[in-house]
């Protein structure tokens, strides 16, 4: 089997991503590589909840999620961004499926804490033998994050979260965040490489805040797995290279020791 690349879109990036970042998914494509397209969907949901009047919060970098902003969201979400998703890949060539969580039992997810997030999931299981069929079959998986629990519910899960999940079900390689900054940054200047505790470090001294909190998690959490390393990176303007080494935020469990000849 080739070898896995998941790719996070932020929803805050879908709208500027140029038409060269889908050649270049097609170009990992190309290299022997099988991607995997997770997207999010933030400022489409603001605009229609907007629209709606549908009032929405966020608590730790978490959309608050009621029955009415859940549907708003799987509306979004599996319906606009998804379509347009798929469109634009297909436009680049890449024979693309759209799909949720909900399809096939793709992501099943339980609830984080229901008094205080709604209707907000985390993933608990991926249906790795149904995804895999996808990349057999030479279609490009883009995965909206739309899940669904053992007691019926449907759940709405960071999208950061679900690429996670999914690049570990997966056993992937690589995981690229793909969002609307440079990566980690510390006073203003990027930092290149960390490890997971000093991801954890920098949490704490806040640093680290708001919607970058589950970004690290997902990474941390993937790196239990066999992916070797997570990308944070900024998608507007920014292509993707064969092997994905492009400038951002590089995640480890440990750094590489630099030797001194």
């Amino acid at each position: 089997m080739k070898e896995i690349v998941v790719v996070k879109c932020g929803g805050s990036t879908i709208g500027e991503l140029s038409d060269d970042f889908y050649k270049s998914i097609k170009v990992l494509k190309d290299s022997g590589k099988a991607p995997v397209i997770v997207h999010g969907g933030g400022p489409e949901i603001n605009k229609m909840l907007q629209v709606l009047k549908i009032k929405s919060e966020f608590v730790n970098g978490l959309r608050k999620t009621t029955k009415d902003v859940l549907e708003t969201a799987e509306m979004v979400l599996c319906g606009k961004v998804n379509k347009n998703l798929v469109m634009k890949l297909q436009i680049s060539g890449l024979n693309s499926i759209g799909l949720s969580g909900c399809d096939g039992q793709l992501l099943k997810a339980k609830p984080i804490h229901f008094e205080s997030l709604g209707f907000v999931g985390e993933p608990e299981s991926v249906n790795k033998t149904m995804l895999m069929q996808f990349l057999i079959n030479d279609l490009v998986p883009v995965i909206a994050p739309i899940g669904f629990g053992t007691d019926g519910q449907r759940y709405n899960i960071n999208a950061d979260s679900a690429a996670g999940a999914i690049a570990d079900g997966l056993g992937a390689k690589q995981l690229l965040f793909v969002t609307d900054v440079p990566g980690i940054l510390n006073d203003g200047q990027l930092l290149e490489h960390v490890t997971t505790e000093e991801v954890e470090q920098l949490i704490e001294s806040g640093v680290i805040y708001g919607g970058m909190i589950p970004k690290v998690k997902a990474a941390i959490k993937s790196l239990q797995g066999e992916i070797e390393e997570v990308m944070i990176v900024n998608g507007k303007g920014t292509t993707l290279t064969k092997d994905g080494s492009i400038a951002g935020t590089k995640v480890t469990k440990t750094k590489t020791p630099t030797h001194v000849s």
